[in-house]
């Protein structure tokens, strides 16, 4: 994958955004649909893992739709990504990153009216989540195949790692150390924001996430069109 100078950085700067969507999309999951989330995998298999051992407040069935729709969300990012050469993984993407927007403004449009204390006998929660795990599945697996490094938007636990095993501290040489700050930032500012925007409204939250995430994917498209590559 070869890309301008300011084509590179116009990726990173979406993917910085997708990362501040990842913060609002598992605010809005853990918090109003029931301690689930729907982006990060880890902590999602851990909480199956819990409510698995019966411990209170915890739904296996919950857990388990968000992780079975994120793989389906993956399926479909990954057929996408599977017809891109080399040289069109950022077209590619792009598509998949559309993908993401239809998932996430169906979710915006079907939190609308929600409350968080509608967990029993709903179907809206349920639909909440197979709908924001099929927009996170969808765009880990465009990412996962872009690989590029500190810029996951959704996994920290490496990006911290490297900040701290890559110091001076550790006799290392900083490596990429603005970049993984940035993500560490955009993770904690989405999530932040996310936990106070669903006091007021879930479906607020959810449409902020859909405009970031619509904005990003227009960046990249314009930046392919401007390089001349659509």
């Amino acid at each position: 994958m070869t890309s301008s100078p300011t084509a590179e950085k116009t990726i990173a700067y979406a993917l910085l955004g997708m990362t501040v969507v990842t913060g609002l999309v598992d605010a809005v999951s853990y918090l109003s649909l029931g301690r689930v989330f729907t982006a990060n995998m880890t902590g999602n298999m851990v909480i199956l893992a819990f409510s698995t051992a019966r411990v209170p407040g915890l739904s296996i069935v919950r857990s388990s739709t968000g992780l079975l729709s994120f793989l389906v969300g993956a399926i479909f990012g990954g057929r996408i990504m599977a017809r891109a050469s080399a040289e069109a993984q950022i077209q590619f993407a792009a598509q998949a990153f559309l993908l993401e927007v239809a998932f996430l403004f169906a979710a915006s449009c079907c939190a609308i009216g929600y409350r968080g204390h509608l967990l029993e006998d709903s179907f809206q929660p349920f639909a909440l989540i197979g709908l924001l795990a099929l927009a996170m599945g969808t765009r880990n697996a465009a990412v996962r195949k872009l690989a590029i490094p500190d810029l996951t938007t959704t996994v920290l636990t490496l990006t911290i790692t490297g900040i701290a095993a890559d110091s001076s501290l550790a006799n290392g040489n900083n490596l990429r150390l603005a970049r993984r700050v940035e993500s560490v930032v955009a993770m904690f500012l989405g999530a932040a924001l996310g936990a106070v925007i669903i006091h007021y409204s879930v479906s607020a939250a959810l449409w902020l996430g859909t405009a970031i995430s619509a904005l990003c994917s227009a960046a990249l498209f314009r930046s392919l069109r401007s390089s001349g590559r659509l």
